[in-house]
């Protein structure tokens, strides 16, 4: 285990690289004015594996009507009106 202090003024400058730095059981504590104000843990299991599709598969419904056409006046919000979809 690792405990780390960090002040506000490293951690704007050099967070990513305090987090990369992370192992499990680490902890990094952020400092205002040398008084602890927040502490930044590791997140249990986490894996640089991809996640696997479908874990929530169930846990909602799409009705039908999902699927339907929007109607027109939603159609204008999106398009100004003209019919026309501007990129950005």
């Amino acid at each position: 285990m690792h405990t780390t202090n960090l002040t506000v003024q490293e951690a704007q400058a050099n967070l990513s690289k305090y987090i990369a730095c992370l192992m499990p059981g680490d902890r990094t504590i952020l400092c205002h004015q040398d008084v602890p104000v927040a502490e930044i843990l590791p997140i249990k299991g986490r894996s640089d594996e991809p996640r696997p599709v479908g874990l929530g598969k169930g846990l909602a419904e799409v009705p039908d009507s999902f699927f339907d056409p929007l109607p027109a006046s939603t159609l204008n919000d999106f398009d100004g009106g003209d019919g026309y979809v501007r990129s950005r």
